[in-house]
């Protein structure tokens, strides 16, 4: 995995390593049947994300690109796979263990208006995790909490409001700080920004970028905004149907995408230039149902260079360049 990385990248420690993760959800099976049928969201996923880096998941909305940052998180429990936080495997961890390590992980949830509770004031909200890890007492509480609000743009005039008397970027801001309060390594944004303003989305971006470069934060940034990721990441993950299909560094997919599928997503990316023109790649059919995916390749039925072992074997994700990781036959 190191063959081809920079400098920095050899040098920099593995801070989240995740293997073969799995989720599949129990759904009703047919009646007088004793199977039952499940919803691969997540189906075998692999990565390594160094320290202080970003790793971007993108795809379609439905490839599992949530479940999996939830999963990782034991936000969920994952129904196989392995996931080291720090050395640390998180799936062996008790409730205690797995309560010491929430403050090594955090998540920013992507709807900033249902994921604050509408009945407590940011002082409240934020200062809520600083008691359950015991950081502080309720004397010094008020002063921690001012200190993060002021990280991410917010002051001491917020501090007894509640959710209803913000807009949604400045909600955002809060699940931010929410987030920063324990002072974690590991933060899942989870597409942190689709729900906001366009002239609002740039602002969170750049927040987001500030706060790694002063904090060293390590980020899996979730999003299906592909303009964005191209800003934010280091490297990119490409999912479709529950598996990773592609992964490589962020400058080298979008010059070099090597998969069907990474270069049908990019095709569709518009391009803030009137005289450029951009052939899009239309995929036929539909995504199909991850309760009953297609043998070997996935894409497979809506791949235009498919071949025949497409339809019965499916393909490894084997590194075709220095960093660069692509499951395709063709």
């Amino acid at each position: 995995m190191l063959a081809g990385l920079g400098r920095r990248e050899a040098l920099s420690e593995v801070l989240l390593k995740v293997e073969g993760l799995k989720k599949h959800f129990p759904i009703a099976g047919k009646i007088f049947s004793e199977e039952k049928e499940y919803v691969r969201a997540v189906d075998g996923v692999g990565f390594e994300i160094r320290k202080g880096e970003t790793l971007s998941l993108v795809g379609e909305s439905g490839c599992g690109k949530t479940t999996a940052g939830k999963a990782i998180l034991r936000l969920i429990e994952p129904t196989a796979g392995k996931v080291w936080l720090k050395g640390t495997p998180l799936a062996t961890l008790d409730e205690k263990g797995l309560r010491r390590m929430r403050k090594e992980m955090q998540i920013v949830f992507q709807d900033p208006y249902s994921s604050l509770n509408p009945r407590m004031t940011v002082e409240r909200i934020i200062g809520e995790a600083l008691s359950i890890h015991g950081l502080a007492c309720k004397k010094d509480r008020g002063e921690k909490v001012l200190e993060v609000l002021e990280l991410v743009g917010l002051g001491a005039d917020h501090l007894y409001r509640y959710p209803h008397e913000f807009s949604g970027g400045q909600r955002q801001r809060i699940g931010i700080a929410r987030a920063l309060a324990v002072h974690p390594e590991l933060i899942v944004a989870d597409e942190p920004i689709s729900s906001l303003d366009v002239s609002i989305q740039a602002q969170i971006i750049n927040l987001l970028e500030d706060l790694q470069k002063r904090l060293a934060l390590t980020y899996l940034f979730i999003s299906h905004d592909l303009n964005v990721v191209a800003h934010i990441s280091d490297h990119v993950a490409v999912m479709y149907l529950g598996k990773i299909v592609e992964m490589a560094p962020a400058q080298v997919l979008y010059q070099n995408p090597l998969h069907p599928y990474t270069q049908a997503l990019l095709s569709a990316v518009p391009v803030a230039d009137p005289l450029l023109k951009r052939q899009e790649i239309i995929l036929p059919g539909e995504v199909p149902s991850p309760i009953n995916p297609p043998l070997g390749c996935h894409f497979h039925p809506r791949c235009s260079s498919r071949k025949n072992g497409c339809s019965n074997q499916e393909p490894p994700l084997q590194e075709m360049a220095p960093g660069h990781f692509v499951a395709c036959f063709s």
